[in-house]
């Protein structure tokens, strides 16, 4: 406030000596009647007292901007202070709008906590009864979970009898390829069986036995007497009704003296004396060889050999004969597997026939699910015998043994 009263002051302490300057000036300029710019004295003398009147302003003028920075502002930026004042302002009211708008939101935000805080003790109270009705339905879903496991575990049981009755079948079908084969080479062998009947067939087994030695010296009296058996069953064959008083069966000394070399070594063992070919009736020389395997118990009685299931929908005797066939075929083809060199298996014909029968006289739409089992222990040579047993009833059909 003092500096605004000095600066007053000031100004018009300095207006008052440049008029008197300028007063002077005008008159002496006036006196002298000195010509400017080729004007004459009078207006030389207005001249000079216009720019003195010019000088004081510009001099009053500038020391108040120069001692006043509010008056600078105010000159030359008070354009843009009310622009940015009114800026200002306009974001005031903007502000204060959006603060109303922020209660008005948080006025709502707040009702509708209430709300949902009101909902979520009502959901709160309806959540028992769900929560009761999610343990039995969880209880259910693993109920119905252990049912699917089971039933799962039964297909995959009813795949693996498939996949075994189909191995089975292939093998059968192995097996009848193989004799149709063997068939197609015995009708070209056409000048073989123009000469005469094959009374003895290649790998056909003209002896065989048992053997358990003590001593390995015990190795080729066995081995002599299982050969003069194989000489007899030969002339028995090609020349039947002649003594059999020479020998007419040839076996290679290297494969005596490497079975007797077998032989001497401890264990049980089944010999054979196998044809190497075809013989004719009425040949006077019949090649053979010998075959060594081990004796073991290959079948133990009650042990299955084979399954299949008879559908629902196969009641045709023929076809129910066929499956059991095939259920035969696949039991023996087992057996064959397991190391048994007895020629087929033998089973009660007059119970086959009667379990074909049942089978196919049995209720509608019902299947059956048959076992062949062996009915005692067996040993590599020996014949293995079988009976049929029908598990769906529980009721075996029992197969008497042939001799």
């Amino acid at each position: 406030m003092v500096s605004g009263w000095l600066l007053i002051l000031a100004l018009l302490v300095l207006g008052g000596l440049l008029s008197t300057l300028g007063d002077r000036l005008g008159s002496l300029v006036g006196k002298a009647r000195l010509s400017l710019f080729k004007l004459r004295p009078r207006h030389t003398a207005v001249l000079i007292t216009v720019l003195t009147g010019s000088m004081i302003s510009a001099v009053s003028l500038g020391l108040m901007l120069l001692v006043s920075q509010q008056l600078r502002v105010g000159l030359f930026e008070l354009d843009q202070i009310q622009a940015r004042l009114q800026a200002s302002r306009s974001a005031l009211a903007r502000t204060r709008a959006e603060l109303a708008s922020a209660a008005a939101g948080r006025r709502q935000a707040q009702q509708l906590l209430q709300q949902a805080q009101r909902r979520t003790a009502s959901l709160r109270r309806d959540l028992a009864p769900l929560q009761a009705q999610r343990n039995q339905l969880e209880a259910e879903r693993n109920q119905l979970a252990s049912e699917r496991d089971r039933l799962s575990q039964e297909v995959v049981n009813r795949d693996a009898d498939i996949r075994r009755n189909k191995l089975a079948l292939a093998q059968v079908q192995r097996r009848i390829e193989a004799g149709a084969s063997e068939l197609r080479q015995l009708e070209a062998n056409m000048v073989a069986l123009r000469r005469g009947d094959v009374v003895i067939a290649s790998g056909q087994p003209l002896a065989r036995a048992k053997v358990k030695l003590e001593r390995p010296g015990e190795a080729r009296p066995v081995i002599d007497a299982l050969l003069q058996q194989a000489n007899r069953m030969a002339f028995q064959r090609t020349l039947p009704g002649q003594p059999a008083n020479r020998q007419i069966l040839l076996v290679p000394r290297s494969d005596i003296a490497k079975l007797e070399e077998l032989l001497s070594k401890p264990g049980s063992w089944v010999v054979s004396i196998l044809s190497a070919a075809n013989v004719l009736r009425g040949e006077k020389q019949v090649l053979a060889f010998p075959d060594l395997r081990p004796n073991r118990v290959v079948v133990r009685g009650g042990e299955g050999l084979a399954s299949t299931i008879i559908e629902a929908d196969l009641r045709n005797p023929e076809g129910i004969a066929r499956r059991l066939n095939l259920l035969m075929a696949a039991a023996y083809a087992k057996a064959q597997r397991l190391g048994t060199i007895s020629d087929g298996l033998q089973f009660d014909a007059a119970a086959f026939n009667q379990l074909a029968r049942a089978l196919a006289d049995r209720p509608a739409g019902e299947l059956a699910n048959l076992e062949a089992v062996a009915l005692r222990d067996a040993e590599t040579p020996d014949p293995i015998g079988v009976e049929l047993r029908w598990l769906q009833l529980n009721r075996p059909v029992k197969s008497l043994q042939r001799p």
